[in-house]
């Protein structure tokens, strides 16, 4: 697979997320079932593992360790702190230096690995200055238990000053034809600083694929059942959208899926797309998007057809977007 760097990383130009292998996406496929993806994305030549402490509340992490254990060595390891579930049971946005230090310590327990290679802050705790906790992050990476720093969904300002506290390597936002909230700045001040950005769910959760026509066919359990996008008026109105995606899919000769990556890839050289599935064929057809190649006229019709102004829906609930310090247009 072609390659781009991550921080200080060379890996794959489509990442793995691996959070839908144990967590909001319905019932998560076997242990069994998932340690066999994951060994069969290696073999395809993924090189950059993401997951999280709160995925799987933990067992995600579980997975990667116990099915990984022995080819540590062919991956970047990417995992996050600062959001989790609490004693209480409840998930919980805490970002706290005693607490991130707490929660790497179980996750390398988990990942069975002396090291994490890229490191997130899950979520900004506003009650926390960041650069509170990046110098914690700092000390990890002094300590040698974590090799370099991220951020995940954060804005441009606190962007800047948490990499005047340590440099980040790299800062995970949600990023597709669909949710465009990182051209309003981050985007901009990620490149000013070197900054990778890591695109999560580019795949719009499935609904750039066109395979999810009905979102009432989603288990009870499903995220995407609380985001406005998935309500039914704003996901009929959506669908329409899709018309057009599908006829430049057929005149490049590549699936929808491919081409939403193969866009997000082309708007540049400094983002990596972590789309997840728990499908193999998926697997392998997301590795393929990097041989999909799009002119400036393909990307400008893209870009018009599906944008901050033709989709219908927020990206969260309310309660979720006041967890979340991401510019939104309007503001």
């Amino acid at each position: 697979m072609q390659t781009r760097n991550l921080g200080p990383f060379v890996v794959s130009a489509v990442g793995l997320g691996c959070m839908n292998l144990s967590h909001a996406y319905g019932t998560p496929p076997a242990a069994k079932v998932a340690a066999k993806l994951l060994h069969r994305g290696l073999d395809l030549g993924y090189s950059h593992l993401d997951t999280a402490a709160l995925y799987g509340f933990g067992s995600n992490e579980s997975l990667l360790g116990d099915a990984l254990r022995g080819r540590r060595g062919e991956f970047v390891l990417a995992s996050k702190c600062g959001m989790f579930k609490n004693a209480a049971g409840v998930r919980e946005i805490n970002g706290r230096p005693g607490i991130l230090k707490k929660t790497c310590e179980e996750s390398l327990r988990r990942l069975r690995t002396e090291i994490i290679d890229l490191y997130y802050l899950h979520r900004w705790d506003r009650r926390v200055p960041i650069e509170e906790s990046v110098g914690a992050l700092s000390e990890l990476v002094t300590e040698g238990k974590i090799k370099s720093i991220g951020l995940s969904e954060v804005s441009s300002d606190t962007l800047r000053k948490a990499h005047a506290e340590h440099p980040i390597a790299a800062l995970q936002s949600e990023y597709s034809l669909w949710t465009r909230n990182p051209e309003i700045k981050v985007l901009e001040t990620c490149r000013e600083l070197g900054v990778t950005l890591v695109a999560f769910s580019p795949l719009a959760r499935a609904f750039l694929t066109g395979k999810l026509r009905d979102p009432s066919t989603l288990e009870s359990g499903d995220l995407r059942r609380n985001m406005p996008r998935f309500e039914p008026a704003n996901y009929s109105a959506n669908l329409k959208l899709l018309d057009g995606v599908a006829a430049i899919a057929e005149q490049v000769g590549c699936s929808m899926a491919q081409l939403a990556l193969a866009w997000v890839m082309a708007k540049g050289e400094d983002i990596i797309p972590i789309p997840g599935t728990t499908n193999l064929a998926h697997l392998v057809e997301n590795a393929q998007s990097v041989d999909v190649e799009l002119d400036a006229a393909l990307l400008a019709r893209l870009d018009a057809m599906i944008n901050q102004h033709t989709v219908q829906g927020a990206r969260y609930n309310a309660a979720t977007e006041e967890e979340i310090d991401t510019e939104k247009f309007g503001d």
